[in-house]
């Protein structure tokens, strides 16, 4: 990791700004929380490089920020100075958010006598200039804190830059796509055991259910159509400086098909040498009995 890089972390109240600050304060960087904007141009000075590894956490709490005023200083940093910025930005649903404010009864910093719901519109109209201006947005609407620390950790921990980290997801389209995906891939039209009444309570780890879409003649040339397809991409990713690569695959209600497809996938590139995190993001939901669920 560069003794000489700085983080800036910033975002919606509520979306992970301050856990991601103590996720690089582990990894070893020096982290600084609402500096007032005063004195942000005192401690990013072009000509004299941190002597470790900077993040400073930004948000509308800050004193004097005025969002046109920060970025500019920000692009001027990056005019005069050699020491590489990022400038990451959290991001986050309102219903989820809302929930967050509700069950730890916090008060929205901008929402002063007003309800949360307002508090949070005001707050998007303020940061949209810096949403705009970042290098990265990370939604965390349905990333959990293991997933945060390991994205966190892949983007700008020791080992950053060195490796590709791979997560594997597996999703129902009907729950919508996942925010964080790079690659989606449609699984919706293999052989679907929803319609076959012993495997519809199943999953895609079922061996039962395995075999069943396995029977499909399409199950074999999609695989390898896949991995013929990722094989060569992925040393390009690696070799462009990514370092976090989610590759999706989603079927109706992600329990049969995306399941199978993921798990099969995770295998076959870790023979090849690429060691992935499968994450089945709607396996836990209820099975979806209705009759067009399947479809």
């Amino acid at each position: 990791m560069s003794t000489s890089r700085i983080v800036i972390v910033t975002g919606m109240s509520g979306a992970g700004r301050s856990s991601c600050l103590k996720i690089l304060e582990d990894a070893g960087f020096e982290a600084v929380d609402n500096l007032p904007f005063q004195l942000l141009a005192r401690l990013l000075r072009p000509h004299e490089p941190p002597e470790r590894p900077l993040a400073v956490g930004i948000d509308s709490r800050t004193r004097g920020l005025v969002p046109s005023e920060f970025v500019r200083e920000i692009e001027r940093f990056r005019a005069e100075a050699a020491t590489p910025l990022t400038l990451v930005f959290f991001e986050c649903d309102d219903e989820v958010l809302q929930r967050r404010y509700t069950e730890s009864r916090r008060r929205h910093p901008l929402a002063g006598d007003r309800p949360v719901t307002d508090g949070i519109a005001r707050e998007r109209v303020l940061m949209a200039p810096i949403k705009a201006a970042a290098d990265l947005v990370i939604d965390t609407t349905q990333t959990t804190l293991a997933e945060l620390r390991r994205r966190v950790l892949a983007e700008f921990g020791p080992e950053a830059g060195s490796t590709l980290t791979l997560t594997l997801m597996s999703f129902g389209f009907r729950y919508g796509l996942p925010r964080e995906a790079d690659i989606v891939f449609d699984a919706r039209f293999l052989a679907n055991p929803h319609y076959v009444e012993t495997l519809r309570p199943l999953s895609g780890l079922d061996p039962a259910v395995r075999r069943y879409i396995e029977e499909d003649p399409a199950w074999s040339e999609t695989l390898e159509r896949l991995e013929a397809l990722l094989m060569p991409l992925l040393p390009r990713y690696r070799a462009e400086g990514k370092n976090y690569l989610t590759i999706a695959v989603g079927c109706t209600g992600g329990k049969h098909r995306s399941v199978a497809l993921i798990e099969e996938l995770a295998r076959r590139l870790r023979d090849r040498g690429w060691a992935s995190a499968v994450v089945h993001r709607d396996l836990a939901r209820e099975v979806w009995t209705t009759t067009d669920g399947g479809r």
